[in-house]
């Protein structure tokens, strides 16, 4: 047993062979690029099929389509990690936005269609985004508006789609649409092969994520084959739901990694900086700082651990999920915010880690459920 693995009950030998394989893909592809990329405001193409080389992409997907099974979800766990130490969200959001987009082909495709919509995506050569938020609202799945209207073998999609990561990229759009009656039992899912005649793409800019790119999907009068349809009309609601339990835990990976790094990062530049001729880690204010950073994201990985290791037992702590999501983004902001002050003005600049991890954390506490929805949903799962 390896030193890492026999620091956590969770974790095997095998599970830091792959840590070490991600890591030195992270440390060769992604590294050197960061800056190039967020000043791109998107990822190459040819990365995808290098991490998908690295065995980044398919992990949890059938060997049958690309993919690479594995027995829990610390697997997943781990390439979230591992890519947060890179300090760019981005990173993240768009090389591995099949992760939403991708498992509802997998849940309710057939076998034509995983082989189509899932293979190349696995193997890097195509990209999949997923599509559900809409500019007249976000969390309130069950009222959405996009509609498809069938006529003989094909559906007319018309509508809108926001906030959609990789959704300028994306070969494939696993969509969102209202094909029956209002609320949750009229809502199916279709596949979208872009481009395609009636879609339209505008770029969003944002506060951070800057490599990924993020867009509004305009449908109108799009023609897409009833072929492309997952599973019965009017049964997508349930595939959507069962997307958010495994978004939100990996969300909360991302948010204990980011501010992981972002304590490594203020306790190096604490034990470097001199003050009035001594370290500035000397300083009590600096010690307690650190202590309470080092208490909260340690807080935050048990529970993290511990969730993943219920959901890889197919358990659904759904109230759990939320509260760790909610105490992970919280805690993110605040080791963030400490950390910059750790920094002072080099903390300001651009350049710094701790710079681009605080300017995105708030879209981790809105994406996948904002905090105040998921207080609500936690709650209404504990009755009270």
């Amino acid at each position: 047993m390896s030193k890492r693995s026999a620091a956590s009950p969770f974790f095997t030998a095998e599970h830091d062979s792959f840590r070490d394989q991600v890591r030195r893909f992270v440390q060769r592809e992604c590294l050197p690029h960061i800056e190039s990329w967020e000043t791109a405001g998107e990822l190459p193409r040819e990365l995808h099929r290098k991490a998908s080389e690295a065995g980044l992409l398919g992990i949890g997907f059938p060997e049958a389509l690309g993919g690479i099974e594995v027995a829990d979800y610390f697997y997943q766990q781990i390439v979230v990690e591992e890519l947060a130490r890179s300090s760019a969200g981005g990173l993240i959001a768009s090389l591995l936005s099949h992760g939403i987009a991708s498992p509802p082909v997998l849940y309710m495709g057939n076998a034509e269609q995983q082989a189509r919509f899932l293979k190349p995506v696995l193997a890097g050569e195509k990209i999949a985004a997923l599509a559900i938020t809409e500019p007249g609202g976000g969390s309130d799945v069950a009222n959405l508006r996009t509609r498809a209207r069938r006529e003989n073998d094909v559906y007319i999609v018309d509508g809108a789609k926001t906030f959609i990561t990789s959704g300028l990229r994306a070969d494939f759009i696993t969509l969102a649409v209202r094909t029956g009656e209002p609320g949750l039992n009229g809502i199916s899912l279709l596949v979208v092969e872009a481009p395609c005649e009636g879609l339209s793409r505008s770029p969003l800019q944002k506060m951070g994520w800057h490599c990924s790119d993020t867009a509004t999907l305009y449908f109108e009068n799009c023609r897409v084959p009833v072929a492309n349809r997952l599973g019965p009309e009017n049964a997508g609601f349930l595939a959507i739901m069962r997307n958010f339990n495994s978004e939100r835990l990996m969300l909360a990976a991302q948010a204990w990694a980011s501010a992981q790094l972002c304590y490594d990062e203020a306790l190096a530049y604490a034990r470097e900086r001199q003050t009035f001729g001594k370290p500035l880690i000397t300083r009590q204010v600096i010690r307690h700082k650190l202590v309470d950073m080092k208490m909260r994201i340690d807080a935050v990985k048990a529970q993290l651990d511990l969730l993943t290791w219920q959901v890889s037992r197919q358990q659904a702590p759904i109230a759990e999920l939320c509260m760790l999501k909610n105490l992970a983004t919280s805690t993110l902001e605040e080791v963030a915010g400490e950390a910059v002050q750790i920094f002072g003005g080099a903390g300001f600049l651009r350049g710094a880690k701790v710079e681009r991890v605080f300017r995105e954390t708030k879209v981790l506490s809105i994406g996948g459920g904002a905090s105040e929805i998921m207080k609500d949903l936690a709650a209404r799962q504990l009755q009270f």
